[in-house]
């Protein structure tokens, strides 16, 4: 079932979904996360007050479910590893929640006309957080819950290290959500089958915000696509993987199928794409890249 969700993450997620809650959770039915779940996929599409509707190049509702799904499947690996201690249903639902909402911090309102979300790329994740606090008190959330939401939004930043996370938390098991949160955007976006094409669109986005934010070109991260391209194999080995084993505590592993020594059909896509981009950009970095920003 896992390398079909890596494949095809928007047409199987309600199917996925249903199958991890009926093995977590038996016959209780989602409830928070499938009124957010509707009410983020409205705002993505402009039809939700006063939101206009998404046009960041990248960073659409497919990827954000691209994130859902591996979420889901990293808590439902870890149920079946009998770790403790054992998630909750309402920690669950909030865990959703804090990854449908992780990137509606590129979204504009609709007097905002100038540019597109990405200019947002260096403030979305604080713009998040913003979205979470006048949204999900409307349907119930509590402040202590809306406090955890926002705390795993905020692991997804890239410059979130694993000791900030262990303390962060009031509850041991809410850390282990933020860093299920944080791994499944890393590994979300890319795994997707068309990372490797879509990564001008991401290119575009770095390039926008750094003209909002005025950074001068000898100061930018990447001043090409090939840029980016070429340094996608370093960012991979020397940044994301190290980032996964260490600052996010190794929850990665939750996803291999049988666990612990089945495949782990995220990873082993994210690989194909590095070794596709070896193989047809040959002087594609292996070194160790610059830090990247929040977003990528």
């Amino acid at each position: 079932m896992a390398q079909d969700i890596v494949k095809k993450n928007i047409l199987d997620s309600g199917r996925v979904l249903k199958s991890v809650y009926a093995h977590l959770f038996g016959k209780r039915k989602a409830g928070l996360s499938k009124q957010v779940f509707r009410d983020v996929e409205t705002m993505f599409s402009g039809n939700y007050k006063d939101y206009a509707a998404n046009d960041t190049p990248y960073h659409d509702f497919k990827h954000t479910v691209h994130v859902m799904v591996c979420f889901a499947e990293i808590m439902e690996g870890r149920h079946m590893a009998g770790v403790e201690p054992v998630l909750t249903f309402r920690q669950f639902e909030l865990g959703l929640a804090a990854v449908l909402l992780h990137d509606t911090g590129y979204l504009k309102l609709r007097s905002d006309v100038k540019g597109t979300g990405a200019k947002y790329t260096q403030t979305h994740v604080q713009r998040s957080c913003a979205v979470a606090a006048a949204y999900l008190p409307t349907l119930g959330v509590t402040k202590k819950e809306l406090e955890f939401v926002q705390k795993a939004i905020r692991c997804t930043a890239a410059t979130t290290f694993s000791e900030r996370i262990r303390f962060r938390f009031q509850e041991p098991i809410e850390g282990v959500l933020g860093c299920a949160v944080a791994t499944a955007d890393c590994l979300g976006q890319m795994s997707a089958p068309n990372y490797f094409d879509s990564l001008p669109l991401l290119f575009q986005e770095f390039e926008e915000s750094d003209n909002f934010e005025g950074i001068p070109p000898e100061r930018r991260m990447f001043a090409t696509v090939e840029d980016l391209v070429r340094g996608t194999p370093g960012f991979w080995r020397n940044v994301i993987q190290p980032r996964l084993e260490n600052d996010l505590l190794g929850v990665y592993r939750f996803l291999a199928r049988p666990y612990p020594d089945g495949e782990n059909c995220y990873v082993n896509a994210v690989n194909a794409t590095v070794e596709r981009i070896e193989r047809e950009m040959p002087m594609a970095e292996g070194k160790n890249p610059p830090v990247p920003r929040i977003g990528r």
